[in-house]
């Protein structure tokens, strides 16, 4: 039985000669607060007449199908998440009346009430397969269509979709209609309806090509947040740059963003209709990391009005191009045309390590992944989409050209507006616009995985010249692919106590090795950068002079982004078991103090964490652990008052807290018997004191009520859950994961535990919990939903109990189960973390 999957064949079969006219989806919001009524009237032709075929529709009670003014049977037209259809005509209707359910997970139609006031908040979230939660589809993206919605909602809530908003029909009984236009041709899983009490502000953006009225809402509770201001700015930016470099001007009539609660993404590009996750309006200070990722989520969900919105992938094999192309253009937008004009250097600090981390597991895949059904894009959807993708698109950019590759973007923007393609459609595009034949490129880069390795290979003569130089690439055995790699070679000396640029070359890395004629005789410098301006998607490594001088001088390195290239270098060897962990550790306490990127900032003290935890020696990790919470306790001391990095720091230190006098420090920051000049410790903060306090068993049940008190809002019931999954006792664990295996808990809250769970000091108390989360791994797709399970087995995977032993043990699993193959994914991802995990300990025992 099919259930809720879809195979890329039978996709294919209804696209051959389906042909879907128009959606008319009257959707009825005041039936109740578990489902709302649903009727959907789809005309399409067929080239088959006579011919079956089927649409979708999830956990829906179905009152009436008619088609061609045939009833059909609802008992046995509709079996298994679809609704047959028998007989088609040339010509047909098909009108379906149900009622469909609220959603808890984020997918489908997600209702929530704040507990603030208790006003009611509606929102969709249909990618990947989701609109058929909410009404009957053909549910792939290829059958694009024209969308009609007719909203009955309270007469006093705003009711958003894809199309203008229209004036409200007043129905009587405090009940309305909005009765939509009809959108532009879209994919199913880009259209969108939010409805509910949400604050309206309304700005324009006047442009080369006309007037774009711009949309902000969100929650009435957060309206002291909505910093509206800075959210047009940006938005206006974004518009001006995309229609200029894009050379196609904005495809839809209106563009409104929703910041939406309990969101399970970070956003969604639902085409004119963008929803947000409403943490993104901070009630808290947030450092400067916080605006410059959120302006990049804002610039991505617009680049894919272009990307993704007007033109669409046939399959989902080309997801990876939808989310490739808009995190490579959000950060490109950035730096061009925005305040954030080092984002290239953040990316490199923080998200293209989540893509190398991701490459390195045994569940990596080629960017361009064979998705036959869509359980296969649940499992691929990941960070080799987003992160490796983006890195790669850099490389593509540095090898056809800036300007080439733009000029081949508008082509194909013209070509295939409101259409299909395939990525051959893109690079054939991008071949006419460069010259470049481009196909043997796309099979080294996206229909391989794994990540290369590149190092300097050389020798000096007796004056400290490089008597032979050349760049030695290497690929891990089980994807052993070498690449054809752009790259710069940075050349950096010590100049009156910086480390200063003396020269740069580019060139061209082919094979296993490519000598560099151009270094020959050229003096060694005092630190050697390959990939200089980070163009390539590769592991660089550092010489034993270079690295050396990294260690000892990388504060005094004045350029951010060589700066995150060695930061990256560093912890890739430390990862691959080539650095010690405890030297990582001091590389990090010794130089975070003046690093200046605020992803650096960020990420880096997180990676220090980890290796401090999990990657130390047991001989020794009681020690490094010391001096990582003490060296944190220092650099908060150190930090200008009110600067990121003191408000960076402090959250470390609460998560690092272990000794007596750490933990009376955050005691005292929470009662205000400690303070620091320019710190305030706002609510956001106090939850973090307060977690970490629960962490170490400081924190009984009375003070997180009592703290909850204080914050009556959803956030304040997601920080307290996670404050009670943090404490240390049987407890307090049972009940957390009773909470995460109940499929109503609310999709956020249970994150909130699920990050919360595993803690490295609590080894004792966690120790019953392998066995749980192998038997939870059999069943939890199916008993709490794909989103939540795939968040829940990733992160709960207990890795404090990491031994050889675990291993063993998690293997036995592997090799017997036959779990969702999202679950063995993560299961196999989290034993590899393990195994990582003990090959740095053991190298890390060896001083």
């Amino acid at each position: 039985m099919p259930g809720t999957n879809l195979t890329r064949d039978e996709a294919a079969d209804r696209a051959a000669h389906l042909a879907v006219t128009s959606y008319t989806v009257d959707l009825d919001l005041t039936t109740g607060e578990r489902t709302f009524g649903s009727t959907t009237t789809i005309r399409f032709t067929s080239s088959r007449p006579g011919s079956a075929t089927f649409v979708d529709l999830v956990d829906a009670e179905v009152h009436a199908i008619t088609l061609n003014g045939e009833a059909l049977d609802p008992a046995t037209a509709y079996a298994d998440s679809r609704i047959t259809l028998p007989s088609l005509a040339a010509d047909n209707e098909l009108v379906v009346e149900a009622d469909c359910t609220y959603s808890r997970s984020g997918e489908g139609l997600h209702r929530f009430v704040d507990p603030v006031d208790d006003r009611v908040y509606l929102y969709t979230q249909f990618e990947v397969p989701d609109a058929r939660r909410v009404f009957a589809t053909f549910e792939q993206p290829d059958l694009k269509s024209r969308f009609t919605f007719h909203v009955t909602a309270p007469d006093h809530w705003k009711v958003v979709s894809n199309a203008p908003t229209p004036e409200p029909e007043k129905l009587g009984d405090g009940r309305a209609v909005w009765r939509f236009p009809a959108t532009k041709p879209m994919s199913t899983y880009i259209t969108a309806v939010v409805a509910g009490e949400y604050h309206e502000v309304q700005h324009t953006y006047e442009g080369a090509h006309g007037t774009i009225p711009l949309g902000h809402y969100c929650r009435q509770s957060l309206v002291e947040h909505l910093d509206v201001e800075e959210l047009v700015t940006i938005t206006r930016q974004g518009f001006e740059f995309f229609e200029r470099e894009f050379g196609y001007p904005y495809p839809f009539e209106k563009y409104d963003q929703l910041y939406v609660p309990e969101y399970n993404m970070g956003a969604m590009e639902n085409a004119g209709c963008v929803t947000l996750r409403d943490e993104y309006l901070p009630r808290s200070r947030q450092d400067r990391s916080f605006y410059e990722f959120r302006g990049s989520v804002i610039l991505h969900e617009m680049a894919h009005m272009w990307f993704g919105d007007l033109v669409t992938m046939k399959w989902w094999d080309d997801l990876w191009l939808n989310e490739s192309f808009a995190e490579w253009a959000c950060y490109h937008a950035e730096v061009e045309a925005t305040e954030f004009v080092d984002a290239w250097t953040g990316f490199t600090n923080s998200r293209k390590q989540t893509g190398y981390r991701q490459d390195q597991l045994p569940s990596t895949h080629p960017i361009a992944a064979d998705n036959k059904d869509l359980h296969a894009v649940e499992v691929n959807f990941d960070m080799i989409t987003y992160a490796k993708g983006a890195a790669v698109l850099k490389q593509l950019v540095a090898w056809v050209g800036l300007r080439p590759f733009l000029d081949g973007l508008t082509q194909y923007f013209h070509d295939f507006a409101y259409g299909n393609s395939e990525f051959a459609d893109l690079l054939a595009a991008l071949e006419k616009s460069s010259g470049r034949e481009l196909d043997s490129w796309a099979r080294e880069w996206l229909q391989t995985a794994g990540v290369n390795t590149l190092a300097p290979d050389f020798e000096l003569d007796g004056e400290g010249r490089y008597a032979r130089f050349s760049v030695r690439q290497t690929a891990a055995d089980d994807w052993p692919t070498l690449r054809r790699h752009r790259i710069a070679i940075g050349l950096y000396d010590d100049v009156d106590g910086a480390l200063v640029r003396r020269d740069r070359l580019e060139i061209d890395v082919r094979d296993e090795s490519t000598e560099v004629p151009e270094l020959v005789g050229v003096r060694q410098p005092d630190l050697l950068l390959l990939n200089d301006d980070d163009l390539t998607y590769a592991k660089i490594r550092l010489d034993e002079r270079s690295l050396a001088t990294a260690v000892n001088e990388l504060g005094r390195l004045d350029d951010s982004l060589a700066r995150a290239l060695c930061w990256g270098a560093a912890w890739d060897m430390t990862r691959d078991a080539e650095m010690r962990a405890t030297d990582f550790v001091h590389l990090v306490l010794r130089n975070i103090g003046s690093e200046t990127d605020p992803w650096g900032l960020t990420a880096l003290p997180r990676f220090a964490a980890l290796a401090a935890n999990y990657y130390s020696a047991p001989a020794h990790r009681e020690q490094l652990k010391r001096e990582w919470e003490q060296g944190l306790r220092r650099l908060v001391a150190e930090a200008a008052p009110g600067s990121d990095h003191q408000l960076t720091f402090v959250r470390h230190f609460a998560a690092a807290a272990r000794s007596e006098e750490a933990v009376a420090d955050l005691q005292g920051l929470l009662d205000g018997t400690l303070s620091f000049d320019g710190l305030a410790v706002d609510q956001d903060l106090r939850w973090v004191l307060l977690t970490g306090l629960a962490r170490v068993g400081r924190v009984e049940e009375a003070e997180i009520a009592a703290e909850l008190e204080r914050d009556r809002t959803i956030s304040g019931q997601e920080h307290a859950a996670a404050a009670r999954a943090a404490r240390p006792t049987a407890e307090a664990k049972a009940a957390a994961w009773a909470a995460v295996l109940d499929r109503d808990t609310p999709n956020e809250t249970s994150r909130s535990i699920v990050f919360s769970f595993m803690r490295p000091d609590q080894a004792d108390v966690l120790e019953p919990y392998l066995e749980r989360y192998l038997e939870a791994a059999e069943t939890l797709h199916d008993a709490i939903g794909t989103h939540k399970a795939a968040v829940a087995l990733e992160h709960i995977f207990p890795r404090p109990l990491g031994s050889p032993e675990m291993l063993e043990r998690v293997d036995q699993w592997l090799a017997g189960t036959d779990a969702h193959p999202g679950a063995r994914r993560y299961v196999t991802e989290g034993r590899a973390d393990v195994a990582r995990a003990l090959a740095a300990q053991e190298r890390d025992s060896r001083g």
